[in-house]
């Protein structure tokens, strides 16, 4: 659309009654482009709903645990023997004996590393070319080492060295050979070569847990060069201890015995541990999930029954212009209440997560209704079906018999057998799928979802609207400008006709 003047023959402001006219013109686009808003806004509130239901859905992934209702606490006599118990820990007191910690073989240079490389300045350079640092090597520079350990059955492991590289990255190529499972490295301080296993254990019953390999020429670089010697290793022992009178062994300090987690810190005559049920984690458990649960139907109750504000649609740009950010902001929370407003989904939604707490769970436990457990929805029906805690009557059911509240809770089955957390699922699942074919989500393209297709047809709505107004607002201007040449010719004819007047006279 090329520039455009008007008013030069009339003097009137044509530009300005063309845009008066097409304001007029355009309500129906505002009106429909306002329309187009509100289902964008409701579409993301659909979507901030299904994000509440996510979350409350991974929570129920732990309630479906038998450890959130058999939680075990487990207390030590001292500080030489500690312990975590599982849910299935069996509660009672337990007797822990230690004779021997489980430790890594550990080996050092024997005497310095400097006296071992002949080093007459004592000066070890760890960057250095180790050919260049030890007379003996020069020319004869060994191509590989090798080294034996046992954890995984007898193993040897060679490496790859060069005259080039320097006594660091030699222990670095040891450290980086993973299934070796050894550490090496240069001590500064005490100036030796340290080789130790990285996990503790005997493996090598009467013998070293690394052995270091001489080549054919019985020349061992680890005992030769480092000063390291495989009958002078420390350490490669397993844990040995009394479990209530029972003698054990473990290649670690940590030992898993009848769900129950013991790390040996100490030795110990004696160290008495004692497995209770731990009623109070169990109830808390229980009550945040409540409570997450309560959060949840409150803000969906608070969509469904948000005033709607018929006076205050969606601004359009125009009218964003004419207002200050605080004036948007407070028309827009005007403007985006009641978006879910007695929404089917959603009413529904509430109605089955109540109708999975309230019937009963079918089972041989002494809990087959979550009021027997203190659980109940308020009197107040306007809350949507939130529910309260008898704190001591939970505490009760727990104390009485965990597993049966984690039956009535978690129940894995079919039908009047299936528990409530899994009722629940069920219900957020069918929720969640309602909502994405109402309201899709981020990764869904417009036609996959009910709202994205009415959006998809009015953006087509609102284009043809344009190329329409845009073919309005072209005509205006085409009956103000043949108006403007007819007003033209006429002064051009009373001018002329003027001058014919003024030469008679």
């Amino acid at each position: 659309m090329g520039m455009r003047v008007g008013g030069l023959a009339t003097g009137m402001d044509i530009d300005g009654i063309v845009k008066d006219l097409m304001a007029a013109e355009r309500i129906p686009l505002d009106k429909l482009e306002q329309d187009k808003t509100r289902i964008e806004w409701q579409r993301d509130a659909f979507r901030d709903v299904n994000t509440m239901l996510l979350e409350l859905d991974q929570l129920m992934l732990d309630m479906k645990l038998n450890r959130t209702y058999n939680t075990k606490s487990a207390t030590s006599s001292n500080q030489a023997v500690t312990a975590t118990a599982g849910s299935g820990a069996t509660e009672g007191s337990y007797n822990i004996k230690v004779t021997q910690l489980a430790t890594s073989a550990i080996n050092a240079t024997n005497g310095t590393l400097s006296e071992f490389m002949g080093l007459e300045d004592g000066k070890v350079n760890p960057f250095s070319s180790l050919s260049e640092q030890v007379e003996s090597l020069s020319g004869d520079f060994p191509k590989e080492v090798s080294f034996k350990t046992y954890h995984n059955g007898e193993q040897t492991h060679t490496i790859e060295v060069t005259e080039e590289d320097s006594l660091n990255s030699i222990l670095t190529k040891i450290t980086n050979t993973k299934e070796a499972g050894v550490r090496a490295f240069y001590d500064v301080q005490t100036d030796r070569v340290i080789m130790e296993r990285t996990s503790a254990g005997e493996f090598n019953s009467g013998g070293a847990e690394i052995e270091f390999v001489a080549d054919e020429n019985d020349f061992n670089f680890f005992a030769d060069i480092f000063g390291l010697d495989s009958e002078k290793e420390q350490g490669g022992t397993d844990a040995k201890f009394e479990y209530n009178g029972i003698e054990l062994t473990s290649k670690t300090n940590t030992t898993t015995l009848n769900g129950i987690t013991f790390t040996f810190n100490d030795l110990t005559d004696r160290t008495n541990i004692n497995i209770t049920n731990d009623t109070e984690a169990a109830f808390d458990n229980i009550k945040n999930f409540v409570d997450k649960y309560n959060e949840m139907v409150d803000k969906i109750n608070g969509k469904l029954t948000e005033d709607h504000h018929r006076d205050y649609p969606p601004l359009t740009s125009e009218q964003m212009e004419e207002m200050s950010d605080r004036e948007i902001e407070l028309w827009e929370e005007k403007a985006r209440s009641g978006l879910l407003r007695r929404d089917p989904i959603l009413t529904n939604a509430l109605s089955q997560m109540r109708q999975a707490w309230t019937d009963r769970v079918a089972n041989d436990g002494p809990f087959s209704h979550f009021s027997q457990i203190g659980i109940s929805t308020t009197a107040n029906y306007m809350d949507g079906g939130k529910l309260e805690i008898n704190e001591n009557k939970l505490r009760a059911a727990l104390q009485e018999d965990s597993d049966a509240v984690y039956k009535l809770f978690s129940n894995n089955a079919e039908g009047a057998e299936r528990g409530i957390v899994n009722r629940l699922e069920d219900a957020i699942d069918r929720t969640t799928e309602r909502i994405n074919q109402q309201a899709g989500r981020s990764t869904y393209q417009p036609h996959q979802y009910a709202l994205g297709r009415r959006l998809k047809g009015m953006d087509d709505r609102i284009e043809v609207f344009k190329r329409r107004l845009q073919q309005v607002e072209d005509r205006y201007w085409k009956q103000f400008s043949a108006m403007e040449s007819a007003i033209q010719r006429m002064n051009e004819q009373s001018n002329y006709l003027f001058s014919q007047f003024n030469q008679q006279w």
